[in-house]
């Protein structure tokens, strides 16, 4: 009955959607106050209805009803609870509801909080989020239905994917889709706009606390995603340029892009159309990222489904939107005239160098994950894309990035000179260098990776204090806890990004790897640690057999840890997983791994030293950080400080 009641929702959420986009789209074109204000208790009972929906499917996973198909196909009753809860979106069709709450979800926050927005603006951008709702509602409904039942129950599940039972997992896909699906927040605000035929400041204003809300959360879906890709899959690597890694990464970038190019449109009223544009390619975007996880034409580790029926239809509806999007775009170029000039040695000159360097970036990673298809497709050719190319073709536009950033901060808007720009920032650069000569003195004799990367992430992250320590004046300390957040939140982003570039550099140049058959009993020694194979057994869990390696770690004889390695058997879907055992640390991290026995006795072992492996994930942390303090800062939520000059704005006919 509870899923039924779910299922029922369901298509009454459909009803609503539907209803949230015509009627306020007719009463924004009429002029008709009752009909426009339709639009926010449609939002809020949309969210309500799916709401429901999602709790009656998580009700049926966490009670084990193997009488609903996905239940059975997606869960075990000898399952762990937490398991059994994220059971519900760890598949297809329950990760689409999932999608589609979350997207009710933005849609009732602009419905609630959106009190100051012009009323056929924010009718307009609800009327443009309800569609998109709509469209996913039907996917559902008539492609992926997660309530469709058995007429006979199995006695038990088939269970969950191994390599989806793990806490990194099961927090990983909610905040990519809040990512995801945050950008199409950003999508109905340029749709909107174009419609009403006005993208000024206050315009600017209003879609970056959304845009900054739904880039945070991609941060963080990533890093959890880069996380458990490290200690999972066992293959001691932190990015694999996976398709679905770079399907949420291209989005990220795009919305970095966004973020930065919607401030000179907030400050000098430039960049309109670039700005709209990369709001609609950031979600078409992220509506790329789930045709490629659902449609099958890339394989990966993590994709959800491999259906090209549901493929075709994701296609369609990135088709439909995007496409339409562009074409409203296209149509509307005569409402987006700048207002302002700039020379190119400016704060806009180089935001507009940001942009053109992330939007490169992002369009290299799109050719690289597509050209294999393409290939295919049209040239019969088979064809493998992997890291050698990206590294080679991304990394520059990182590099320049990386330069940028600190010089940008401090120059003048409209018209500046780089000599006076770079006066600040003359204690960072004393800084980087001696940084990097550390770096190049620990690194003789080997890769320059070190050196450079370690002197870039230096860059940011001292050009970051030194752009704080300007932004004083001359009142120093006093005045520094006094700076608005957003000073602060984007100092710490920028700093994230530099200590993300410093880890990913030195573990890459400094990483100590080795890989041998160890008996038990036999030590072996590996970066100055002294590692022993000490015993191997067999371990009972809740719902597998772990083959458990017990491996003492020492240094100097002193005793470091001792690491705990596993290789589980999920005996109901019979499918191997890797455990690996890493002893955490602030400048190192040491990573075993156990494999399979071997003919002539022994054990086969990975180890590594990996330095400044957390680094990265620490920089993470510190970028949504900088955002949820930014976000934090009155000016950047929604409409505040904006609603008096969107008054005097009159629109354009």
């Amino acid at each position: 009955m509870i899923a039924e009641l779910g299922h029922f929702a369901l298509i009454l959420a459909f009803a609503v959607s539907l209803f949230q986009t015509a009627v306020p789209l007719i009463g924004a074109a009429k002029g008709w106050p009752a009909w426009m204000e339709a639009a926010r208790p449609a939002a809020i009972a949309q969210l309500g209805l799916v709401g429901l929906s999602f709790a009656a499917l998580t009700v049926a996973f966490v009670t084990s009803d193997f009488s609903l198909v996905l239940v059975y196909e997606n869960s075990h009753s000898a399952k762990p609870l937490i398991y059994k809860f994220s059971g519900t979106w760890g598949n297809h069709e329950g990760s689409m509801l999932l999608w589609v709450l979350i997207l009710a979800l933005f849609g009732a926050c602009a419905a609630l909080f959106g009190a100051q927005l012009p009323p056929s603006l924010r009718a307009r951008v609800l009327a443009v989020q309800g569609s998109i709702g709509a469209a996913f509602y039907a996917f559902i409904i008539f492609t992926s239905n997660p309530f469709l039942r058995f007429e006979i129950p199995p006695f038990d599940g088939r269970d969950l994917n191994p390599l989806l039972q793990d806490p990194g997992l099961a927090f990983h896909p909610p905040f990519l889709y809040l990512g995801y699906v945050g950008l199409s927040m950003a999508f109905s605000f340029a749709v909107a706009a174009l419609i009403e035929g006005r993208v000024d400041a206050a315009w600017a204003r209003w879609v970056r606390p959304w845009t900054l809300a739904a880039w945070m959360f991609l941060t963080v879906g990533i890093a959890l995603g880069s996380w458990w890709a490290y200690y999972e899959l066992g293959w001691g690597g932190f990015w694999f340029w996976d398709p679905v890694e770079n399907a949420s990464f291209m989005p990220w970038l795009l919305a970095a892009a966004l973020l930065h190019s919607a401030v000179v449109v907030e400050k000098r009223e430039v960049l309109k159309s670039w700005t709209i544009l990369l709001a609609i390619m950031g979600f078409g975007f992220s509506l790329m990222g789930t045709f490629i996880v659902r449609s099958g034409v890339l394989t990966s580790v993590h994709s959800f489904a491999s259906d090209p029926t549901r493929g075709v239809f994701i296609l369609a509806i990135l088709a439909l939107y995007t496409g339409g999007a562009l074409t409203l775009f296209a149509a509307r170029s005569g409402v987006m005239q700048a207002k302002g000039v700039f020379s190119p040695l400016s704060r806009e000159g180089a935001l507009v160098l940001n942009n053109i360097l992330l939007a490169v970036a992002a369009f290299v990673v799109f050719i690289g994950t597509v050209w294999p298809l393409l290939a295919e497709m049209f040239f019969d050719r088979k064809l493998s894309v992997g890291p050698p190319f990206f590294e080679k073709a991304f990394t520059p536009f990182m590099i320049g990035l990386a330069l940028v950033l600190p010089i940008g901060a401090l120059i003048p808007w409209k018209r500046g000179q780089l000599k006076r720009g770079l006066k600040p920032l003359r204690g960072a650069a004393a800084l980087t260098v001696a940084v990097m000569v550390l770096v190049f003195a620990v690194s003789t004799g080997r890769s320059a990776l070190a050196v450079i990367g370690a002197g870039l992430g230096s860059w940011l992250v001292f050009g970051a204090a030194a752009e704080l320590w300007f932004r004083t004046g001359k009142s120093g300390l006093s005045r520094l806890a006094r700076l608005p957040r957003a000073d602060w939140g984007k100092a710490l982003a920028h700093a994230g990004l530099g200590v993300t570039f410093i880890g990913i550099s030195l573990l890459l140049a400094w990483q100590v790897e080795d890989i041998r058959t160890a008996q038990i009993g036999e030590s072996f020694e590996l970066g100055g640690y002294d590692i022993t194979l000490a015993a191997v057994d067999e371990v009972q869990g809740p719902n597998y057999v772990s083959t458990t390696a017990t491996m003492p770690v020492a240094k100097d004889g002193r005793m470091v840890a001792t690491l705990y390695p596993e290789k589980r058997i999920y005996p109901v879907q019979a499918m191997p997983t890797t455990e690996a055992a890493i002893d955490n640390g602030f400048l190192r991290d040491i990573y075993l791994v156990i494999g399979d026995p071997q003919q002539g006795g022994g054990w086969a072992v990975r180890s590594y030293i990996k330095p400044f492996a957390n680094w990265i994930w620490l920089g993470c942390i510190v970028m949504a950080l900088g955002g949820l303090v930014s976000l934090s800062d009155r000016r950047y939520r929604v409409a505040a400080g904006a609603a008096k000059r969107s008054r005097a704005q009159v629109p354009a006919e």
